[in-house]
């Protein structure tokens, strides 16, 4: 098993706040990789390192260790923009731009100086499974479409860049169970190509897509392994307790 993404010896603060602490973990190619924990514990934080999305704090300090397969990504000769194209993000909130459903795909590949015709547009709609709802609405606003089909629209402007990882941060949490339900058949089709990271607090969710699940508490990773390990018979009585809905 190849290792995609992975962290060593992570230590983010914000201020004189501790987030993280002495994170050591690996991402494996083509796996869906569950963060789960409770609000706070350092989730995001983490998933949010991966593609520099602290860079606009001006008080986040971060050592340690980030890497894409071989390469450093908080390395002063890597451009932010080199690594948001090959790693991806999906947002809580479904966050289309106010253009068209054509436009929300077509301007990431633009910006980006790649190329760009229906074909491609076509394409990644298809990935997302959205393509046969909207094909006859490419000039629609996207803000028209419903809460799932935006979520489904900006993934399929995240793999549009053909990235080799997907970060998602609560992608189904804003949404109905018909609609969720799509987002996660989704995500298991997409690992085909990608290696994807979730941050979710749906443990039944977790369970039903991820290959891996890593429990985070008070900015610490306390257990980690294969998901029907993690939830059929955890080691740490923490992690027990979490999952089984003890406090979180």
């Amino acid at each position: 098993m190849k290792t995609k993404l992975s962290a060593k010896n992570l230590n983010i603060s914000f201020g004189a706040k501790e987030v993280l602490k002495n994170i050591d973990i690996q991402f494996v190619e083509h796996e869906i990789t569950a963060l789960i924990g409770p609000s706070g514990c350092g989730k995001s934080t983490l998933l949010r390192s991966f593609n520099r999305m602290h860079d606009l704090s001006p008080d986040a300090k971060i050592t340690g260790t980030l890497q894409l397969e071989d390469l450093d990504l908080y390395a002063k000769s890597v451009p932010v923009t080199q690594i948001r194209k090959r790693i991806g993000m999906v947002f809580q909130k479904a966050n289309p731009f106010p253009k068209s459903i054509y436009e929300n795909i077509a301007y990431g590949l633009r910006i980006n100086n790649l190329p760009c015709d229906k074909s491609i547009v076509e394409k990644a709609l298809r990935e997302a499974f959205l393509w046969e709802e909207v094909k006859n609405d490419l000039k629609m606003p996207a803000t028209r479409l419903s809460g799932g089909q935006q979520q489904r629209l900006c993934i399929a402007r995240a793999v549009a860049l053909r990235p080799e990882v997907i970060l998602m941060d609560e992608p189904c949490s804003a949404l109905d169970p018909v609609s969720t339900l799509k987002i996660e058949e989704l995500i298991v089709y997409l690992k085909k190509k990608y290696t994807i990271v979730i941050v979710t607090h749906n443990m039944q969710q977790a369970q039903r897509i991820a290959d891996k699940t890593v429990f985070l508490y008070l900015g610490e990773i306390k257990e980690e392994g294969p998901t029907q390990k993690i939830f059929g018979s955890p080691e740490n009585e923490m992690t027990a307790n979490y999952i089984h809905g003890q406090f979180g």
